[in-house]
């Protein structure tokens, strides 16, 4: 299990080339990506944490994960920092046995990513900064787990 939270790009082709192990019969990925705003004026987005508070509570739902579906390996990359759109945001692999195992546990980490994990976004665009509030769908994603 490797849990990072860093400033830098990543290559998420190369996070996973040797991801997983012997028994894995499966390798779920999902990468996140800036998005433009609904009006097309995105400059930047400022994402903003703390680092020990956050380390420890990605660590904590990827253990979670762990605990609920038969997986090899977790892997969650999260990007700190001002990044525009386009860039690469966030990527979360599961390496399982078998395929379900892979793709639920995705799932779980991104629905709990996207509204437990302690980052806090502010989108600056043409017509000033506004931060990030949380969506109801995204807290309605969680009931299912």
């Amino acid at each position: 299990m490797r849990i990072v939270v860093q400033e830098a790009p990543f290559d998420g082709l190369g996070e996973v080339r040797d991801f997983g192990g012997a028994d894995t019969g499966a390798i779920a990925t999902f990468t996140g990506v800036v998005r433009n705003t609904a009006e097309g004026d995105l400059q930047a987005m400022e994402i903003e944490h703390y680092p020990g508070m956050t380390q420890s509570a990605l660590t904590a739902i990827a253990e979670e994960a762990r605990t609920r579906w038969s997986l090899d390996d977790v892997l969650v990359i999260h990007r700190h920092g001002r990044l525009v759109p386009g860039e690469q945001i966030m990527m979360v692999a599961t390496a399982a046995r078998h395929r379900k195992d892979a793709f639920e546990a995705a799932e779980f980490l991104m629905d709990y990513l996207k509204s437990r994990a302690p980052f806090w976004k502010k989108e600056i665009g043409t017509r000033g900064a506004d931060w990030v509030a949380a969506r109801d769908e995204d807290e309605d994603a969680l009931g299912r787990w």
